[in-house]
């Protein structure tokens, strides 16, 4: 009886434990990750147009890579010009999303990328990256893409 009460503790402290590590995402979260599923979907469907709508269509947006780009256009063409095909741009999963509210209007998100490619189309890539997300008449938009 008494090693059965012990179990039944520790199962209930484990419970409770693990309820309290639950979160319930907050509506600024569940608007920036469902941007993301957004791109990855675009992406994965090859189409750079739809997956370019996750920035803000602005001349002062920066993608920070290999090199510095700003503005929305040049975005679009750096895209573009790196994932000519569909072969290029195989296939696209981003994993461990952490979002950080800054106030009611930015975001901070962090995460990892896995983009599954053939061989001959460059090989499998991941990396790293922080996107600063601003709320716009549009929804939430990136203004900032630090990808490593």
């Amino acid at each position: 009886m008494r090693r059965w009460l012990s179990a039944v503790v520790v199962l209930f402290v484990s419970a409770m434990t693990a309820n309290a590590q639950l979160k319930t995402a907050t509506p600024q979260e569940l608007g920036v990750i469902k941007v993301l599923l957004a791109q990855e979907a675009a992406w994965n469907r090859g189409d750079i147009e739809a997956f370019a709508t996750g920035y803000k269509n602005a001349p002062d947006i920066i993608f920070i890579g290999s090199h510095v780009s700003r503005g929305h256009d040049e975005l679009v063409n750096e895209y573009r010009k790196n994932y000519p095909n569909r072969d290029a741009m195989g296939t696209l999963g981003f994993s461990e999303l952490e979002v950080r509210p800054l106030d009611e209007n930015f975001a901070v998100v962090i995460g990892k990328y896995h983009l599954d490619r053939n061989k001959k189309a460059g090989g499998n890539a991941d990396g790293i990256f922080s996107l600063v997300f601003e709320k716009t008449d549009q929804g939430w938009k990136i203004v900032v893409d630090h990808t490593t």
